[in-house]
């Protein structure tokens, strides 16, 4: 059986006389699904060539254009784009034909042929022959506009890639980012560990978890919140400096700036303190910025901030107090806290009345009244020690810790802390988070015994940071939403 020189006669929906060409080739004994192809440079690396060097490369048909017996076709991957010449002068004419009917936009090929500069100074590959490696059964979205729709770009993402430069260069970013991540505490004597996701207690930040039964052992477990307990267990054991990039869940809301699975990278460093870890985090910052988006700066809105000189430093507990009035740290409990705020009329009483620690009341009033306000970089510290159960307090005032947060435009892009190796210390205050979760307080964390073990065997004094990947790549490259960082973020 001959292949026809016309596959589309009586069919006129693109995707049937794309499913005619499959069923047309494999009746002929032509598989247009190849198992490999051997190639000697890569696209980006052909582009680098000089003339006249011989080639072979593979891509995904992007574009093409034919002039009779002569046509141009582009050749694409996430990081170069290649254009190629097909004559007949080249390759044999029913090749050539063959190319021109059966070979469609979408389709992976691969070429072989000699670099060359087109009159116009292209960069062009003279094809001397080809194969079909893949043919797509589908069409690629329209190319200059790609994919259109907002939802069908995360579900579809591999054609969102094929078509939005903007995503290419952002979805790239993601993996330079994490590259000097690891390359920079590396070099700063940081070992790379990893430590459980499905874990037995809560512990590590303030969140509701997923939960999950773990059918072999009879027993709930949950998703990891925060790599913190594992990690700092892990500095007990010996190791001076560890950090570990990891894939957190939290079961909370989702908007702009949130996902319930997302990426961050802690880092513990024994004998520092959180002021020790400001000055580490300000050089990483300004390197970070320096690799990622050439200059030690980053932009909000039509505003550039420079990250090469001191940061800002903003008192948190102080901003709390002068925008309340008073000094929340008088307060011990919720009731209390809570009717004196309730005093002032300056938020619903209901969702002040709804909140179960005057930690979760403190943040409340911190997130709606100071946190909008900060623009410009900025380290926040001296928190009230109700806040995070795991930092180490202030030995002039136990009821504040030794933490800080560093933010850009309203968003908090890491928290640190001198760690609590007080294992007196730590029992307790878990054991109030463990109150509080009676109460309610769906967020609070459980009592972690294996974690007490190891702090009761001795911790050295240590700092850590945790930093959420994502968002950080949200501001570096000023986008919309969260779910444009990730390359298939969890939809309806």
């Amino acid at each position: 059986m001959a292949l026809p020189e016309n596959p589309s006669i009586g069919l006129t929906k693109e995707t049937d006389i794309r499913l005619n060409k499959i069923n047309l080739l494999k009746e002929n004994g032509i598989n247009p699904y190849a198992d490999k192809y051997e190639v000697t440079h890569t696209l980006l690396e052909a582009r680098d060539e000089k003339m006249d060097t011989k080639v072979k490369v593979a891509g995904r048909l992007t574009f093409r254009r034919t002039f009779g017996k002569f046509m141009f076709i582009q050749l694409s991957d996430i990081f170069a784009k290649i254009q190629v010449s097909l004559s007949v002068n080249e390759i044999d004419l029913e090749k050539f034909k063959f190319f021109k009917t059966y070979v469609d936009i979408g389709d992976y090929v691969g070429i072989e042929g000699e670099m060359y500069t087109t009159q116009t100074g292209e960069i062009t590959i003279k094809a001397t022959s080809y194969e079909l490696l893949s043919k797509a059964m589908l069409p690629l979205p329209e190319k200059f506009h790609g994919l259109t729709d907002i939802e069908a770009r995360y579900r579809q993402r591999y054609l969102d890639l094929v078509t939005n430069e903007e995503s290419r260069k952002v979805l790239l970013g993601r993996s330079r980012l994490v590259s000097f991540i690891r390359s920079y505490l590396e070099k700063n004597q940081f070992i790379e560990v990893e430590t459980p996701i499905l874990q037995g207690a809560v512990c590590g930040a303030s969140a509701k978890p997923f939960l999950t039964k773990h059918n072999a052992l009879d027993k709930m477990c949950n998703l990891r919140i925060a790599p913190e307990v594992y990690l700092k267990q892990v500095v007990a054991g010996g190791f001076p400096r560890v950090f570990e990039v990891a894939k957190c869940f939290r079961n909370e809301g989702m908007d702009a700036s949130h996902l319930q699975e997302f990426t961050q990278v802690e880092w513990y460093a024994s004998y520092w303190n959180f002021e020790d870890n400001i000055r580490f985090f300000t050089n990483f910052i300004k390197e970070l910025t320096t690799y990622m988006l050439g200059k030690p700066e980053i932009i909000v809105g039509d505003k550039v901030f420079a990250l090469d000189k001191e940061l800002r430093r903003v008192d948190y507990t102080a901003t709390i107090n002068e925008l309340l009035g008073f000094n929340v740290l008088d307060y011990d409990t919720p009731e209390a806290l809570k009717a004196k705020v309730n005093s002032l009329k300056m938020f619903d009483p209901e969702d002040i009345d709804s909140l179960k620690t005057c930690g979760a009341i403190i943040d409340y009033i911190y997130k709606r009244k100071m946190r909008p306000s900060i623009i410009e970089p900025t380290i926040l510290y001296n928190y009230p020690a109700c806040l995070v159960p795991l930092a180490r307090p202030n030995d002039a005032d136990p009821r504040t810790i030794e933490m800080f947060q560093f933010l850009i435009n309203g968003e908090e892009l890491c928290k640190a802390y001198s760690e609590l190796v007080d294992p007196i210390i730590q029992r307790h205050t878990l054991e109030e988070q463990a109150k509080a979760k009676a109460m309610g307080d769906e967020e609070a964390m459980d009592v972690d015994e294996d974690f007490l073990l190891a702090m009761e065997h001795a911790m050295p004094p240590m700092s850590g940071l945790g930093m959420g990947i994502d968002r950080l790549l949200v501001m570096l490259y000023q986008q919309p939403s969260i779910r444009d960082v990730v390359l298939f973020p969890i939809m309806k």
